[in-house]
């Protein structure tokens, strides 16, 4: 049963929404039509979705609060391929083997956002289904309907042509594995961030020239720290719906005040008059202690906000210290190594990632080099809860 009240669908297509194609008007007539079939695609290109892929989930969600049907469909095809959307240089190819160890955990952190099962289930699906029984002559007669001008006009590959940097032919073939995904599943729509808006325009192409389809296109809003740049893995500012309570909680605590709004607007589920009515009310302390408290509850849980807000309290606002500091005496002296055998991360790969992103202290100092070095007497520190002493 589809749900057609009228301000349920006002919420939908607006808030968090950049940009809805071909317009407003198309996809609030459609919803009230009758039941639609819509995606997002994920990549895995880490072994965790984040908080901007989040922002694409709880839109989903609302999408199948309504009563349409969604599908989470996961890029094990495409993410070999590799996106070259806003990337100065060719992503690094990766294997089949590390999309699918990278992508295992996505339903089960998606699942606290989205209904996989009961009347109106989310689905999960693969593309390379379809990509990986495509054959050559299919592949041609895509790009029959793309020019190389249309792809030159991307901003990234206009950069890189003046930057004399390469373009490699697998990129211009990316959007259009991305935009046959939709001929493939023949959906109505597709939601995804601002930053997908090309690819996701050439599914809306091939729809309409292959099945005839109009096929509506929702972009989202970008979650953007005070540089422009947005939350993620490329930028070293991303918080991992993997992470931890605490980490998740604090990471927030440290976004700038300007970024309160669109945080609650894109990352909750608080409805718009309640947090806009915080925002004006709270200091700014109090309203991002809110704010940190809601995002977490979204991601991981009740228990776990509780938990994040409880350790803020207790490490950070009134300085304490860890009653006991685990010692470790590794084989490796690597930080690594130490990171992953000391459990304070969950395998190399998130060590890997916690100091990219700068979460990683040795002796109350950043580690800025994944390759640093610990020796007997330091002191590693990953936030400011969990601390191991090297011996």
């Amino acid at each position: 049963m589809v749900d057609t009240n009228p301000q349920k669908i006002a919420e939908l297509l607006e808030r968090g929404v950049e940009n809805i194609y071909p317009k407003k008007e198309f996809l609030e007539a459609r919803l009230k039509e009758g039941k639609l079939t819509l995606y997002t695609g994920y990549d895995p290109t880490a072994d965790t979705l984040r908080i901007g892929h989040g922002i694409t989930l709880l839109k989903l969600r609302q999408f199948q609060e309504l009563g349409h049907k969604v599908i989470m469909l996961i890029g094990d095809f495409t993410g070999m391929i590799g996106d070259p959307t806003d990337k100065s240089a060719a992503r690094k190819k990766l294997i089949r083997d590390e999309i699918l160890a990278n992508c295992k955990e996505y339903q089960k952190q998606a699942r606290a956002i989205l209904d996989f099962s009961g009347d109106n289930p989310a689905e999960l699906k693969f593309n390379s289904e379809w990509h990986s029984k495509m054959n050559f002559a299919e592949v041609l007669e895509l790009a029959g309907h793309f020019t190389v001008q249309q792809m030159l006009e991307r901003d990234m590959f206009e950069r890189r042509v003046a930057e004399e940097k390469p373009i490699y032919l697998h990129e211009f073939l990316y959007p259009l594995m991305q935009g046959y995904d939709s001929v493939a599943m023949d959906v109505d729509g597709e939601v995804g961030g601002n930053d997908q808006t090309f690819n996701m325009l050439a599914g809306r192409t091939l729809m309409k020239e292959i099945k005839g389809k109009e096929k509506f296109v929702l972009t989202t809003k970008l979650l953007a720290d005070d540089s422009g740049k947005k939350m993620g893995k490329s930028e070293g500012n991303m918080i991992a719906l993997s992470d931890s309570p605490e980490d998740m909680f604090g990471k927030v605590m440290r976004w700038s005040d300007t970024m309160m709004k669109n945080g609650f607007e894109l990352c909750t589920r608080v409805p718009t008059a309640e947090f806009e009515e915080v925002l004006q009310a709270s200091n700014p302390r109090d309203a991002k202690l809110r704010l940190a408290y809601e995002i977490t509850k979204t991601f991981l849980g009740s228990a776990a906000a509780t938990e994040g807000q409880s350790c803020f309290a207790e490490v950070i606002q009134h300085k304490e210290v860890p009653a006991v500091i685990a010692e470790l005496k590794p084989t490796e002296y690597d930080i690594i190594t130490v990171l992953a055998v000391s459990g304070i991360a969950k395998s190399k790969a998130e060590a890997r990632r916690l100091v990219e992103q700068g979460g990683v202290k040795i002796n109350g100092e950043k580690v800025i080099e994944i390759t640093a070095l610990t020796k007997p007497g330091d002191t590693v520190q990953k936030g400011n809860r969990f601390f191991v002493k090297v011996i």
